[in-house]
């Protein structure tokens, strides 16, 4: 029963140590293209702030288990009248299992900005991970910062 429980006790702990899954943003590549907003558009995008703030649903394609990014068109305008573009995903390199675009919530606080929260699922596979989250994606409209926050499901 003793070696059980340190068995249990090891496993927890490597669990426990073992890399949290990131979240950022980072400036629009090879992610943010045309042909990798998934279909029908009208279902998979959507604006805010009197159209200023535009959000789209990315599928890649590849890694399969990490494909989906999300992509925001937001203030500040350059001088050009462009608006900033920005990609969220795990990293640059890999995104989420899925994103429930049906999900996203929006509402804004004029001190922190207009925020966004959508169901996700995160998929590690080099570490055999796979959980449920809730996305969190603020933009600061007047500096054209963008932050990120996931709280991993219960599961």
């Amino acid at each position: 029963r003793l070696n059980a429980m340190r068995l249990i006790s090891l496993m927890i702990s490597g669990f426990l140590a073992a890399p949290a899954a990131a979240q950022t943003a980072f400036p629009c590549d090879w992610q943010a293209r045309a042909d990798a907003i998934v279909e029908p558009w009208d279902d998979n995008t959507a604006t805010f702030a009197n159209g200023a703030v535009r959000i789209a649903l990315l599928d890649v394609i590849e890694p399969a288990a990490g494909a989906f990014y999300l992509l925001i068109l937001h203030p500040p305008y350059d001088e050009l009248g462009s608006r900033v573009c920005t990609v969220v995903g795990l990293n640059e390199s890999i995104g989420y299992a899925n994103i429930d675009f049906n999900g996203l919530e929006a509402r804004y606080d004029p001190a922190r900005g207009l925020t966004f929260e959508v169901p996700a699922t995160i998929y590690l596979p080099e570490q055999s991970f796979q959980n449920p989250a809730l996305v969190s994606i603020t933009v600061n409209q007047a500096t054209g910062a963008v932050t990120v926050k996931q709280a991993l499901g219960n599961e």
